[in-house]
């Protein structure tokens, strides 16, 4: 499904070249539960941003889903997370002057369903997460537990091939977190590809193996 070679990240600064990522090389197959864990500043959230192709600018080849996503276009991989990603980002990127409902909806018209079915497929959501009572309340009216919830609620909605989580448990009590890992591992038995960064080892054992970075390489 995914395999990256050599690819590498780096930012140009006064003293030359300063890496982020190191000669990353990775394979991983449809249907694995991959975590990826390291200290601070080892890279981890950078790499999950190049999976989800929301960061271009990095070297070396990486294919996905036998698209080869270092030779297409930038409109193209936006085209490409749209079809078959979903991402739960650590500080949960929900829309401002959109409602949960609207919030919930944005990736479903992406994928050209048909309004009918969103209309369906949001409820179901919102049910299947117990938001139903917030449905018409916009993010900042939210704690940020319940902004989190929304924002898995939201990747997962679509039903993706390719689920990354970049510490998706971080702002939920453990009551929340442990429902939202159940999930994805339920997800995960459905056939969804799962990468989740953590620094939990309790989130990491719902995974099949672990990805080790240090300073940018990987060491395991």
């Amino acid at each position: 499904m995914i395999t990256l070679r050599n690819v590498e990240r780096f930012y140009e600064g006064g003293y030359g070249r300063s890496y982020v990522l190191r000669r990353i090389n990775l394979d991983i197959k449809e249907g694995e539960f991959v975590t990826i864990m390291g200290p601070s500043g080892a890279g981890k959230s950078t790499l999950l941003s190049i999976l989800g192709m929301l960061d271009g600018a990095w070297t070396g080849e990486f294919e996905f889903f036998g698209h080869a996503v270092h030779r297409m276009k930038p409109k193209d991989r936006i085209e490409l997370n749209k079809k078959y990603i979903g991402f739960v980002f650590q500080s949960y990127h929900l829309i401002d002057n959109l409602t949960v409902y609207e919030n919930l909806d944005i990736p479903l018209s992406y994928r050209n369903v048909k309004s009918s079915e969103r209309a369906a497929m949001v409820c179901d959501t919102l049910d299947r997460f117990h938001i139903v009572g917030k449905r018409d309340l916009f993010p900042s009216q939210l704690s940020g537990g319940q902004q989190q919830l929304v924002a898995v609620a939201r990747a997962v909605i679509a039903n993706p091939k390719l689920i990354l989580a970049d510490e998706p448990t971080g702002n939920l009590h453990s009551g929340q977190g442990r429902e939202i890992m159940e999930l994805f591992k339920k997800l995960n038995g459905e056939g969804a590809t799962v990468i989740q960064v953590t620094h939990s080892e309790a989130n990491a054992a719902y995974g099949h193996r672990i990805v080790q970075l240090a300073d940018g390489w990987v060491v395991t």
